[in-house]
């Protein structure tokens, strides 16, 4: 039985917690009240609600548009939001003052809740011990070691759809296959381990965790999700677990339970990779990966490095759930977004595969000629330019600081904003869309999907400096010390996807509207009222392609 007690003082510490979120609103907002932006729709959560609707794509590109570089949206009880998309202002929340913009306390407990201390959910000292000990798994040395197994597990995807279209054309959900396929790519590549055969439907409960761990967290009530992490975070980790346990929503027990089948399948994983490297090379050798996954090199590295640098298993395991979740959703969603642009554009479609064609990309290039091939390198920057997959990036000032501008923007009053006071507690969203897609940055086709942008020199405009993004100029994939560690792995992994399909099939629209929705991670269903995420395309086998 659940305890009804318990639950309403869970509703009372979230109000408490809500109303001191009021209170620093009122004086934000004192400061904040001459950024233009859009008129809160309500009191209680301001412009949250048209924000993160799964309909909320307009908004959010009127948001991130039509207000300048600067935008102001409410948040609960007023509380004022920035929405920053000024590359010189971007550059000091991710990189010159990153350690004043940290993720909001509430955001870095519930991740640590759903994947332990892993790199997503630890900041600071402990953050940058992790990142350290990392990089040498996702440098671009490794990446050439990694290709060969990406292109094992995508010619198991072509046999796949070989067999689907073997009578003709017919309409697939690639949704579905880009998904399979890149848990498979981050199981093999990243943790040595094998989710998906590809060529046969079987049943894994880790995989299984892992595709329903989004859907699930949908689905759990915005007051639950801002008050579970506070109460695991500030109680001893038996009381955390008793309260989580007695919380009377279905939801949050199914994504407890995911939680629990995630955590004991890493544990196992990971215990079996100690073994592996005690036992010496042989045994190694024989698993999956053989040694050559990021796990494998990272229990490697971590036994070697010194006391002070070493982290606890607990660090280690946590890494190997938070690799999955944030590799497969976006790489496979951004597949499927490419693939789409190339059935809207067959004329794109053509010529990226004379390109990949000529270069017999579909058989198994090495890391260097695959980088090389300028048209495929331009269509995966244009989309991940146009449509990145993540959008609502949110940072928390843990001071008092000066947001400076590159370009002054106009106040509510008509008089020109050059620097924003910050008040300690203002949350600001990193502009991605917003800096991505600025006219004023990128030209005044900066709205379309143009590969073709990338083979001239670009405007002056984004080639400074100021913009801070890891890759290509671009925020898709943020900046600085929290700028995602595993793009190379993530390009790669779209490469050769399109290499070895795009040799091998057709690929055209098929007659269902497809709606792509706001999520954590953006996903597409048919039609606005669908509920299933999935894209249905027409595919065919192009005739003399080697399968």
């Amino acid at each position: 039985m659940f305890d009804t007690s318990l639950w309403t003082s869970l509703l009372l510490v979230g109000a408490v917690l809500f109303l001191g979120k009021y209170v620093y609103g009122r004086r934000a907002l004192s400061t904040l009240h001459n950024i233009p932006g859009p008129p809160s729709s309500s009191f209680w959560i301001g412009n949250l609600g048209q924000y993160f609707s799964r309909q909320g794509s307009e908004f959010q590109r009127h948001v991130a548009q039509d207000y300048g570089s600067v935008t102001k949206i409410h948040g609960r009880f007023g509380s004022p939001v920035l929405y920053v998309s000024d590359p010189k202002a971007l550059h000091t929340i991710v990189i010159k003052e990153e350690h004043i913009f940290q993720n909001p306390t509430a955001t870095l407990s519930f991740r640590q809740m759903m994947f332990g201390p892993g790199l997503l959910s630890t900041q600071g000292e402990k953050h940058r011990k992790q990142r350290k000990l990392l990089n040498p798994a996702f440098s671009i040395n490794h990446m050439r070691y990694m290709l060969p197994i990406f292109y094992h597990v995508v010619h198991k995807l072509r046999v796949a759809i070989d067999r689907q279209v073997s009578d003709g054309p017919q309409e697939i959900d690639i949704l579905n296959w880009m998904g399979r396929t890149a848990l498979e790519l981050i199981g093999q590549g990243g943790l040595g381990y094998s989710f998906d055969p590809l060529v046969e439907d079987v049943q894994n409960d880790y995989g299984d965790a892992l595709k329903n761990l989004l859907p699930n967290l949908g689905k759990v009530l915005p007051m639950v999700r801002f008050v579970l992490p506070l109460i695991a975070r500030f109680s001893p980790a038996k009381l955390g677990r008793s309260v989580i346990d007695r919380v009377p929503h279905g939801e949050v027990q199914a994504v407890k339970t995911i939680i629990d089948t995630m955590d004991r399948r890493s544990r196992a994983i990971y215990e079996s990779k100690k073994a592996a490297l005690r036992a010496g090379d042989e045994a190694v050798l024989q698993q999956m990966g053989e040694g050559k996954d990021i796990m494998s090199i990272l229990i490697r590295a971590n036994s070697t490095t010194s006391v002070d640098d070493r982290l606890r298993d607990d660090e280690l395991i946590a890494q190997m759930s938070t690799f999955v979740f944030a590799a497969t959703d976006t790489t496979s969603n951004t597949l499927a977004r490419i693939l789409q642009s190339l059935a809207e554009h067959p004329e794109v479609q053509d010529k990226l595969r004379a390109e990949l064609l000529d270069a017999d990309a579909g058989g198994s290039l090495s890391y260097d000629e695959l980088d090389q091939l300028p048209f495929l390198d331009s269509v995966c920057r244009e989309t991940l330019r146009l449509y990145p997959p993540v959008r609502a990036l949110s940072r928390t000032a843990n001071h008092d600081t000066v947001l400076p501008l590159s370009e002054p923007i106009v106040g509510i009053d008509g008089i020109l904003i050059r620097e924003i006071p910050i008040p300690k507690g203002t949350t600001v969203m990193i502009g991605v869309l917003g800096c991505n897609t600025s006219k004023k940055i990128w030209g005044e086709d900066a709205d379309e999907w143009k590969p073709e942008r990338w083979l001239s020199p670009l405007p002056g405009t984004v080639t400074k400096d100021t913009i801070p993004g890891v890759y290509s100029n671009l925020m898709t994939f943020i900046g600085g010390r929290r700028a995602c560690i595993g793009f190379k792995f993530s390009e790669m992994e779209m490469k050769v996807v399109l290499s070895v399909l795009l040799t091998s099939f057709t690929f055209s629209l098929s007659d269902k509207p497809i709606e792509w929705n706001v999520a954590g991670v953006r996903y597409p269903t048919v039609g606005k009222e669908g509920k299933t995420p999935q894209m249905p395309l027409k595919v065919g086998s192009l005739r003399g392609a080697k399968i």
